[in-house]
């Protein structure tokens, strides 16, 4: 399994908006092959800011599947006007503690 993880910066007075577009966008995001869950963090100390993990089975169900579809494109359409920065998105697996 992996997490994709990014750190979001909503552009400011865009909250209460960008969270009703994420839910919209969320539908597309949940069709997906590959697709496990996914959750959007709230940051309790800098306005605007979230936090979004998504879990896939492999990586390339989001590299390649997800971001080489149709759902994409709506999804960038959806939300990625809302940030300022653009976030950079990062993939991780679990570590083996055994």
């Amino acid at each position: 399994m992996i997490v994709e993880a990014a750190l979001l910066q909503v552009i400011p007075g865009k909250e209460k908006e960008y969270e009703e577009a994420f839910r919209e966008a969320s539908v597309l995001i949940s069709s997906m092959k590959g697709y496990l869950s996914h959750e959007l963090q709230r940051c309790h100390e800098v306005k605007g800011k979230y936090l979004l993990l998504v879990k896939w089975e492999t990586i390339e169900d989001h590299t390649i599947g997800f971001r080489q579809s149709h759902e994409y494109i709506q999804w960038k359409q959806l939300l990625h006007h809302f940030y300022d920065p653009f976030p950079v998105v990062e993939h991780f697996e679990a570590v083996s503690l055994n």
